[in-house]
């Protein structure tokens, strides 16, 4: 599958952050400006109105998470019926993962490609994660903590998974490095799977939910 490390449009650039959309669609990452001094370091890891002038609509905030993973820790691939789905603000706060965004999308003109991008509290990036699209991170340190914040509440009802080891998606997790899945996930199916058991999301009505979304917003609703 095709895949990509970096972004595919021109950044946009805000006063604290900068923005670029993913090679996925419908994902982007922010870096914030990071201040040092003698005392420490001040960044904006989460900046609202950057993220809907980017996206077109605002971040609902319904749900906060924190995972903190042991090195090698593989969470994912996991998404949500849409609608509503989830969409996801993620960051490393301590120590380093490696963040995957899937399209898994039927009928996406980049169905089945990834992005990957590195979260760490170095750089301190964050990723949008839109609805409908699939997630997943390997934890690359000891004690990664990595932050969520979610536009909906976990649904057990609705949540879904897609194998992160699919040899068909080719995930670029690290060699030398054994990944520990959850029961959950090992036994996931492969994306070809999901989609003939009609498991997976289509573009069109993740299309129509994003529009709705920004149809809301621009009402001021």
């Amino acid at each position: 599958m095709t895949c990509s490390f970096t972004g595919a449009a021109d950044p946009v650039r805000s006063a604290s952050v900068d923005v670029t959309e993913l090679s996925v669609p419908d994902a982007w990452v922010f870096t914030p400006q990071q201040h040092t001094d003698s005392r420490g370091t001040f960044l904006e890891w989460f900046r609202a109105d950057v993220l809907e002038k980017a996206v077109g609509h605002p971040l609902a905030l319904a749900q906060g998470n924190q995972s903190i993973s042991r090195a090698g820790t593989l969470r994912g691939v996991h998404y949500a019926d849409v609608p509503p789905s989830q969409a996801k603000y993620v960051t490393c706060v301590s120590g380093r993962v490696l963040d995957c965004v899937i399209d898994i999308r039927v009928g996406s003109p980049t169905f089945g490609q990834w992005a990957a991008v590195q979260l760490d509290d170095i750089d301190r990036r964050g990723v949008y994660i839109s609805e409908g699209l699939g997630h997943a991170f390997i934890a690359l340190t000891d004690g990664a903590q990595v932050s969520y914040l979610c536009s909906t509440p976990y649904t057990p009802g609705r949540e879904r998974g897609v194998n992160p080891l699919d040899p068909d998606l080719g995930l670029p997790w690290p060699d030398g490095l054994p990944p520990l899945l959850s029961d959950k996930d090992a036994v996931a199916p492969t994306l070809k799977e999901a989609e003939s058991a009609g498991l997976l999301p289509s573009y069109a009505d993740c299309q129509a939910f994003y529009a709705d979304l920004r149809t809301h917003a621009g009402r001021g609703q």
